[in-house]
This record gives structure tokens, C-alpha cells and sequence, in this order.
């Protein structure tokens, strides 16, 4: 994380003594490569006169846990897709300058598999690019999760709402993104829950841009997130997280929220510019799935990109999802919330 940000995350929140030791680390890792950063930002300032980004990326949306991740794997495994890779979003601010080190240095050091849920992941997976964001500004949905004992106060600013930093931060990203992996590339994916309630914005910044919608039964992708969450706030988070009563109400709310918030800009995106995938078509077909994607959004040769997708989804067979239970009564408090004997809060 930039100084700069980790400066300003420090005075919207409140950090808690002991989470001072994760605090100082971000400190100290950031300040250290501050130096390059600033040389990768010269050298940017000349090298963006020769770039020319992608104005119709394929943007996949849908709530947490409906499956995105997976999405987004298939579609990057496309030899013609750019998009943000690990190797990218851990340090975006140097991962240009330092790419031929990045990329072996994680692949000492990751774990085989993310700790919030046990998915293989590597170097060169892509990733969301809230999490390269994250590390540039804190107008981001991560700020919620480094502060979870204020999340709804983050969302609404940072979901909801259009932080000043926001749009001119993303559309740095996403250069570097290109820039990053869009050698011979054809088209760029990006993968960002947080962007269904951005549509407006991200129009103005792409204006051909295609959307790709996860739906999944709403007490599946809530119940998956509330502990998904609680594993963040132990492992990135600057305060203790919220019992589990109240992470399920904060959860359902904000779900709400960011559905209405798509509903209510659906009709800005152009005809034929948006296309709808059920979670359960995914899981259980996804090579069809995609087949039929790529031929909605006229997102290139299937011919091509067809067996490397193919490849990927072997890839994932073996992957067999950890079980998601919450205690009796956060799950008897989540069933009565979606069965509305109850107001979120």
C-alpha cells in the first residue's frame, strides 16, 4: 500500500492497538518501494502517449460469492484477454518497473491456495482490481474490510457512492493493466463486484463497455460472504470484526443496496451490451456457458480461445468448495431477514 493511502485510510478509521503490527507492516513495505514508485510514475507519464486502452472492456459483475472469481478465470484463460493478475494488483504502483521480479518472488511466497476459501491461485491468476485499487486509494470497498467495525460507512461512501478519488484512480489502474498484460491482446476483462453499483461511471470512463451479471440465490452468496468477511477482518483487518449477528445485518442491507443500485442504472448500458449468466448454469455447464457468452458479446475467435477455457475448466474439477455454515442463530437471524419478519438494518 502507497504511503499516501495508508496515511488516509488512518484518519477515516480508527485503528486498534492491536492490529498496530499488520498496520506498520503495510507501513513499512510501502515506504519502501515509495522511491521506485514515484520512477514508475515518471516513466508512465511518457509511455502513456503511446497507449491507447481498450473503451469496450468485459466487466464482470454480480454480488460476492456468486461464482465472479470463476467467471473471471475462464474468460482470462482466453489467450487473447488482458486483465489484472496477482502478479499486477499486489503492487500496482511498481509492478511495471518490477514485473521480472514480481511474478518469481510470488511464486515463492503465495500459498497454494487463497486463505479465505481454499481456491488454487497463483502469480499470474487474475485477480479483482478493488484489490490493486485498494493499494492506490482508499474510495474503495476494501476500506471496509481494513475497518469492519465501520463497513457500512465505507460501503455507502465507497460502493454507493463515487469517491473523489475514484474514477481517475480506476482508469489508471486499468491503463497499467494493459500496459501490464495487454501485449498482443486483443481485449481486456475486469472482474469487480463492487462496480454494480458504478455504472454510470464506468460508462464514462468505457463507453462501449460489455457487462457480464452473476445472479445466485441471495441466502447463498450472503451466508458465503458474513464469513468470507469475518476471515478478512483476521487477516487485513485494522480492528477487530463485528460479532456474527451483525455482520449478518450489515451484509443483507448492503446486498440490497448494491442490486438496487445496478437496477436503477441497468438502462444506461446499451442493447446488447449486457448479458445474464444464473450461478448454477455456470457450475454445472460452464464450457457452454461461455460458448454462448462469447457469441452474445462478440468477444472474439472461439476457436481459439474455446481450448484454453476448456483447459482451465479441467483445472478446476478437482476444486471442491469448503463447507459455509454459520452458527444457529446467525443463520436462524440471516433466513428471518430474507424472509422479511425482520428490517436489515
Amino acid at each position: 500500500m502507497r504511503p499516501s493511502t495508508l496515511l488516509q485510510a488512518l484518519r477515516r478509521g480508527r485503528l486498534e492497538r492491536r492490529r498496530l503490527p499488520l498496520a506498520l507492516a503495510l507501513s513499512c513495505s510501502g515506504l519502501l518501494v515509495e522511491p521506485l514508485a514515484w520512477c514508475q510514475d515518471l516513466w508512465l507519464c511518457i509511455r502513456w502517449r503511446g497507449v491507447d486502452c481498450p473503451d469496450d472492456p468485459v466487466i464482470v459483475v454480480g454480488h460476492w460469492r456468486s461464482a465472479t472469481t470463476y467467471l473471471h478465470q475462464l474468460l482470462a484463460a482466453d489467450p487473447a484477454a488482458a486483465t489484472a493478475r496477482n502478479s499486477l494488483t499486489i503492487a500496482p504502483q511498481v509492478a511495471l518497473l518490477l514485473k521480472p521480479l514480481i511474478r518469481p518472488l510470488l511464486k515463492k511466497l503465495m500459498s497454494a491456495h487463497r486463505p479465505i476459501d481454499a481456491v488454487p491461485w497463483s502469480a499470474d491468476d487474475p485477480q479483482e482490481d478493488e484489490i490493486g485499487l485498494a493499494r492506490l486509494t482508499m474510495d474503495t470497498n476494501m476500506a471496509g474490510m481494513a475497518f469492519p467495525r465501520d463497513y457500512l460507512r465505507h460501503f455507502r461512501h465507497s460502493v454507493l457512492a463515487e469517491g473523489r478519488s475514484l474514477a481517475s484512480t480506476l482508469l489508471w489502474f486499468t491503463r497499467l493493466t494493459w500496459l501490464h498484460d495487454g501485449a498482443g491482446k486483443s481485449h481486456m476483462v475486469i472482474k469487480n463486484s463492487a462496480h454494480m453499483a458504478r455504472v454510470p461511471m464506468l460508462l464514462r470512463l468505457f463507453p462501449r463497455a460489455r457487462f457480464v451479471l452473476l445472479r445466485r440465490e441471495p441466502i447463498d452468496s450472503i451466508r458465503s460472504l458474513v464469513q468470507v468477511k469475518q476471515l478478512l477482518a483476521d487477516l487485513v483487518g485494522l480492528q477487530s470484526p463485528p460479532d456474527v449477528i451483525r455482520q449478518v445485518e450489515e451484509t443483507v442491507w448492503a446486498h440490497e443496496q448494491l442490486l438496487e443500485a445496478f437496477e436503477a442504472h441497468r438502462s444506461l448500458i446499451p442493447e446488447g451490451h449486457l448479458v445474464e449468466i444464473a450461478y448454477n448454469d455456470l457450475i454445472t455447464a460452464p464450457l457452454q456457458t461461455l460458448e454462448q457468452l462469447y457469441g452474445d458479446l462478440r468477444l472474439g475467435d472461439w476457436s481459439t480461445a474455446g481450448p484454453a477455457i476448456a483447459q482451465r475448466v479441467e483445472q478446476a474439477r478437482s476444486y471442491r468448495a469448503q463447507p459455509v455454515q454459520l452458527d444457529p442463530a446467525a443463520e436462524q437471524h440471516l433466513q428471518a431477514l430474507l424472509g422479511g419478519t425482520l428490517t436489515p438494518c
